[in-house]
């Protein structure tokens, strides 16, 4: 078969695959994640294979190990994380009435006076902007529990993605070698050699990433918590989260921090600071010593 054949063939394999893709976007989501899953535990299943286990031992200890783990989380933190959330849609009219009294007292005062900004002018922009804030806030909470479909899809996305990864996970071998068996025979040490540097990257950026994402999520909401925030733990984990995507996560972790630290501690300056060098250690450790080392 010539080269131009193959390439032929291969590009209309590869648009069958896409347009599949997209036409089936809405349920495949359980079993991208499954299949990702499966990918990042394959190297655990491996080496414990080397200790012993078959295959079908190996993935039953890792999948029963994985649910257990999301269980005894589910049971320890959802219920606080809940608890935390409902406080925090509940206190944060009073939060945006809060600080929109201290923006109109800055903006009424000296920087008001430097800025050549006069006092109806703040009162307008701010209460223009914090209003636009709390409708969009009320918006999402009500879609949140007006959208019965979206939880049907997360129910759906945590209950099929462990089985999938399962099976997945324990035939990801056998369908490495089909894949391998596909390729076309001039060029199978080419791609196979380019398949193992980009599973090397990919593989070790991913897990830097997760791990930074944990460790950044473990120091904010621990030190959040330890310095009295009162929705320290729901901030910190979300700013960890979101630390994937790089400084989003800390940027909106810390407006979301400081603004909760000014409504519950002002005019506690030393409070307040302690909040802020909670995110300017996170920021410290990770720049110095997590992604220079991890990722």
């Amino acid at each position: 078969m010539s080269i131009q054949r193959q390439i032929a063939i291969w590009a209309a394999v590869i648009t069958v695959f896409i347009l599949m893709l997209w036409l089936l976007k809405g349920i495949l989501l359980p079993f991208v994640a499954g299949m990702a899953i499966a990918y990042f535990l394959d190297p655990l299943a491996d080496r414990l294979e080397k200790y012993g286990l078959s295959r079908g031992a190996a993935t039953g200890v890792i999948t029963i190990s994985f649910i257990l783990i999301a269980i005894i989380l589910m049971i320890v933190l959802v219920p606080v994380l809940y608890n935390q959330l409902v406080a925090l849609v509940e206190i944060a009219p009073t939060v945006l009435q809060r600080g929109q009294e201290f923006l109109l007292q800055v903006g009424n005062g000296r920087l008001g006076r430097l800025l050549g900004v006069h006092g109806p002018d703040v009162e307008q922009a701010i209460s223009k902007s914090l209003s636009g804030s709390l409708d969009w806030l009320v918006n999402l909470v009500t879609s949140l529990g007006s959208q019965g479909l979206q939880l049907v899809a997360l129910i759906s996305l945590i209950v099929v993605t462990p089985v999938v990864a399962f099976y997945m996970l324990l035939d990801w071998d056998r369908m490495v070698e089909r894949v391998d068996a596909l390729l076309p025979r001039d060029h199978q040490a080419t791609i196979r050699r380019l398949a193992r540097e980009i599973n090397a990257v990919l593989e070790g950026f991913v897990r830097g990433q997760v791990i930074v994402c944990l460790v950044l999520g473990v120091i904010y909401a621990v030190g959040l918590t330890l310095v009295g925030l009162k929705f320290g733990l729901i901030v910190g984990i979300l700013a960890g989260i979101i630390s994937f995507i790089p400084y989003l996560g800390t940027i909106l972790g810390f407006i979301i921090g400081v603004a909760l630290a000014l409504f519950q501690f002002w005019p506690d300056y030393v409070q307040i600071g302690m909040v802020v060098g909670v995110f300017a250690i996170g920021q410290f450790i990770e720049g110095n010593f997590l992604s220079p080392k991890l990722v």
